[in-house]
């Protein structure tokens, strides 16, 4: 066969974190937005990837349409696998992290010695296909793990959770122009590319008060699947990517010097090191863990107390008793399963307490303040991009509560 995957180009990389961003965006918005849930999803997911990788696999060469819809599959799939075990089965990220990082080392442990390269130029068989395929489907799962484990970890926001592993990437491309070895390079910015197309969703489509964009996963996801059709189609005209040869197993495969490859793994080692501290000192700061409530806000006894009176007698009773009804529907909604539901009818609070503001806060800023902060918690855990429908019932009964 001719290879069965394309060149490694600029265009490369690009359509490759445009992939990764639509398998977060596009996840969270069939999970989320349309209401199906993680394992329907999934389950739905799992069967469009066995078909596309069943065109993929009957072709005898590259063809750019359908190779990038399989990514894009295989993107939103690693995705879901790795919110079910996080989100469904409550397996902590340090552990769904180390556990894709074996199975991805085993993965190319027995691809290597069954194929003796790992080199994507060499993807010109069946076996060596369904082991790219298959290391592919695992660098999705790890690095979503990997990238929801450090923003669990620093608590950075959606903006600059983006900046880590894109410098990562860059330090990669420097090693790979220095001499590192050109296949250990890119699979490890292959792996990185994952939470940086990640994170770079998140962020255009998470509500401004979690500290994105505010586009919304619809929108978002789009946006990048036009640019995703954009590019392949530019590159099935063009052909820029296509590898023409075929590849002859008597080329050379050894590294043209090994000692600065050698010299350049120290290097490598050393990055790991530094990213490895500045996790740990960034863990080490204050801060409220991403997705979930600060100390203050998880209390509901603290922030009622701080209240100088109750709602309806600090502000207008038809006002009080208008976010009291939003607030009970919206709770209904996402007990009763319909997160969509919920998450379209809590826009209706935020529209009316932002329409009311000019008048509530002059009436009495720090009760204002307090049951505005309170909202701002209710609207982060439904529109959060790992649901937890404990923290949700808990936003929505602790508002019910200072709304009394």
């Amino acid at each position: 066969m001719l290879s069965k995957v394309p060149e490694v180009t600029l265009w490369f990389w690009i359509i490759k974190i445009l992939c990764t961003t639509v398998g977060e965006s596009f996840a969270d918005w069939i999970n989320v937005g349309l209401g199906l849930g993680l394992t329907l999803t999934a389950l739905i997911f799992s069967v469009v990837l066995v078909f596309v990788l069943g065109c993929q696999l009957r072709l005898d060469r590259y063809v750019s349409i359908v190779y990038w819809l399989a990514v894009v599959v295989l993107s939103v799939a690693g995705t879901l696998y790795t919110d079910i075990l996080t989100d469904r089965q409550k397996i902590p990220l340090a552990v769904t992290t180390s556990v894709f990082a074996v199975a991805l080392a085993a993965v190319f442990a027995v691809w290597f010695a069954r194929e003796r390269t790992l080199s994507i130029h060499s993807i010109v068989t069946v076996p060596r296909e369904l082991f790219y395929w298959l290391a592919v489907l695992v660098t999705f799962a790890l690095g979503t793990a990997v990238g929801d484990w450090t923003l669990q970890l620093t608590g950075w926001g959606r903006g600059i959770s983006v900046l880590l592993p894109a410098g990562l990437i860059v330090t990669i491309i420097v090693g790979w122009r220095i001499g590192a070895n050109a296949v250990l390079s890119f699979w490890l910015a292959y792996i990185l590319t994952r939470p940086l197309g990640a994170n770079l969703g998140d962020w255009f489509a998470s509500a401004s008060v979690d500290g994105g964009l505010d586009l919304g996963y619809q929108l978002t996801s789009m946006i990048f699947l036009v640019a995703i059709l954009a590019s392949v189609g530019y590159l099935t005209l063009s052909r820029a990517d296509t590898i023409e040869a075929t590849y002859h197993p008597d080329a050379a495969t050894v590294a043209s010097h090994p000692a600065r490859e050698t010299v350049m793994l120290g290097y490598y080692a050393a990055v790991a090191v530094a990213t490895g501290v500045l996790l740990v000192w960034a863990a080490a700061k204050p801060h409220a863990p991403v997705g979930a409530a600060s100390d203050e806000e998880a209390s509901p006894a603290s922030a009622s107390d701080k209240l100088p009176a109750q709602a309806s007698a600090t502000f207008p009773a038809a006002e009080i008793a208008k976010f009291r009804v939003i607030t009970q529907d919206t709770l209904a909604k996402e007990q009763a399963g319909d997160q969509a539901g919920a998450a379209t009818r809590i826009k209706d609070l935020e529209t009316a307490w932002d329409d009311d503001q000019a008048t509530l806060q002059p009436m009495n800023s720090t009760a204002w303040s307090i049951l505005d902060g309170q909202i701002d918690v209710v609207l982060k855990a439904l529109r959060s991009s790992s649901p937890d429908t404990n923290a949700q019932t808990q936003a929505l009964t602790r508002l019910l509560v200072d709304l009394r």
